[in-house]
This record gives structure tokens, sequence and C-alpha cells, in this order.
């Protein structure tokens, strides 16, 4: 036998132990705690979303599920874990619809959106709302409206961090409508929730489901809706679309995705997990009442989204040269 012979038996045995243990591992898992990365601070909607599957992922899955928060950068220090992790299945991030804004908000994110992550499941999308406290005199979107047109760059909006959908959503109803406001950015969900409910920022846009309490007691006043159609539970506010902003929508989304390279039977299986999660009556409930619909997509729809958002949202952060922290 020649050394070049030998050398090419002992490969094919290494390829052959090294399929037989990839092919074991995916059969196996899982067999250990999964830990799902939570990129926002803690109270926000990523991660009241995680805690509801938490549970019923663990009875499902058989293993401890950890929910590991860690902010920063508009969720991308957590995704940025997430894509360097072992793609072995037992770690994956939930991301927000900051995640198709980032590539082009941080032109040197630690990792490629589009080739270090796989896609498990777009969970839901959901409706962003205009708000202002109630100690302040806004009643309609229009108030704010003449108010900004009135002084400009007084009037303070806040959302839940640079390159959000909601800062780039209001700077582009400030270019069609010709008013300058000012954003302020806070560092997720939780901290807005805290200013805004607090009356420190007079008005504000977000997610549906962190308002949904504040709403109940009267604190904070809907003004508007950035969905296509009037939000059932919202009936009396309208849409921006309806105040003239013709072709108008942006959505918030919230998904699940895991390192580049995971074995595609643990991705099918992940997903399939989550979507049975998704169909219990009372994650159901809870959902609606957040105001999150439920998309419960592939991994190949969650992949071409995802694409779609980053191309347009990159559009508006280039044109208005949008920055971090901005």
């Amino acid at each position: 036998m020649t050394f070049k012979r030998l050398i090419q038996l002992v490969a094919f045995d290494v390829a052959c132990f090294l399929f037989a243990t990839s092919v074991m591992a995916q059969s196996n898992w899982p067999n250990q705690p999964i830990k799902i990365i939570n990129p926002f601070p803690t109270g926000g909607t990523v991660d009241q979303i995680s805690r509801l599957l938490q549970p019923h992922l663990q009875q499902a899955l058989g293993q401890p599920i950890v929910i590991d928060s860690r902010s920063g950068a508009s969720g991308s220090i957590g995704t940025a874990m997430a894509a360097k992790a072992a793609p072995d299945g037992y770690t994956w991030v939930m991301v927000f619809d900051t995640h198709g804004v980032n590539p082009s908000l941080y032109p040197n994110l630690p990792f490629d959106t589009l080739k270090d992550l796989a896609p498990v499941m777009q969970i839901g999308t959901g409706s962003m709302v205009v708000t202002a406290h109630a100690s302040t005199p806004y009643k309609s979107f229009n108030d704010v409206v003449q108010a900004a047109k009135k002084s400009p760059g007084t009037i303070g909006y806040g959302t839940i961090g640079s390159g959000s959908i909601a800062h780039l959503a209001m700077t582009y109803l400030g270019n069609a409508l010709k008013v300058d406001w000012t954003h302020i950015p806070y560092k997720g969900g939780g901290p807005l929730a805290t200013d805004g409910v607090a009356g420190h920022v007079p008005v504000t846009m977000a997610t549906y489901a962190l308002w949904v309490p504040h709403f109940t007691s009267g604190r904070l006043r809907p003004l508007a809706v950035t969905s296509p159609k009037r939000m059932p539970e919202l009936p009396d506010v309208p849409t921006l679309q309806e105040l003239g902003i013709d072709g108008f929508e942006a959505q918030a989304y919230w998904g699940m995705l895991g390192p580049a390279g995971i074995p595609a039977p643990i991705v099918s299986r992940m997903n399939a997990e989550v979507a049975k999660v998704l169909k219990i009556p009372a994650v159901q409930e809870r959902l609606t009442q957040m105001g999150v619909v439920v998309t419960s997509s592939s991994p190949a729809e969650f992949d071409r989204f995802i694409r779609s958002e980053v191309d347009k949202w990159g559009k508006v952060v280039r044109e208005n040269n949008i920055k971090a922290g901005q």
C-alpha cells in the first residue's frame, strides 16, 4: 500500500467518523440545556415572548431552556453571540425588527446578518402605535404634526433605539410631512416604557404590545397605528394611511435564529416545536392581547423576509444618513 493510498484511507475513515458523529448528535438532540439569547433589556416584547414560549418548549424538548439577556447596540451584541456560537442546536436568539436594519446602521457588525445566522421562524408581526402621554395637549397625530411645524426640533419622540423600525418610520414620516422632530433613542422597550408612562418623553412610537396596560389605564393616548388597516384592539385609532401618508406601512416582527451551520434536521425540529407552542390556546390568547399576529413561518420564508427588510430599511438609512446613536 502506498503512502498516498494510506492517507486517502485515513481521510475517508475520519470523514465517516465525523459524519456518524454528526448524525448521532442530531438524533440525540437535545441532550443538554438550551440557551435562547434575548438581545434586548428585560421587560421588552422580545423578553416577554421568549419567556412566554420558554416553559412550553422545555416540556416539548425535555431540557431546561435558559433565557440569557445580552442587550446593546439595537440587539446586535446578543445576536453576535449567537452567530459565533457552536452550530449544535444549543444556542438560539430571538430578534426584533432592528435585525434587518443593523447591517446598514452598523457597517462594522462582527457578523454577517445574511450568512452567519440560520433563520428558524418568524413568530409574528405587530403594528406600532404613535402615542402621547396623557399630560400633553396632543389629542391626535395631527396635533403633534402641527406642534412640530410651529416649533421645529422641539417635539421629542421616543423609540426603543436608533435604527429601530419605529425610528426609521418616524424619520420617513418627518420627511413626508416636512416636519422636524427630535429622536430620543432608548436602550430597549423596558427603558422606553418606564419613561413613556412617566411622561418624561411626550410622544413615542412602539409596538402595541408594549403599551397595552397603559392604554387601559389612560396614561397614554394612542394617536395612530402603522398597520395598513385599523387594529381590532384599537378600532377608533386611525392608520397613518388614513391620515394621508399614502402607502405607508411599518410593522414590527419577532423571530428566532441560530448560528449558521446548524444541521437542517435540528432547525426543522425547533421550527416544528415552536409552531406547536404557538397553537396552544393560552399562548395564542397572550399574543393576541399583545397585538401580535402569529405568522409561524418556515425557515425559508423567514430568510426571504429578512432579506427584504435589509433592502427596504437599508434604503431609508442611507437616504437619511442615519447613524447609530442618533
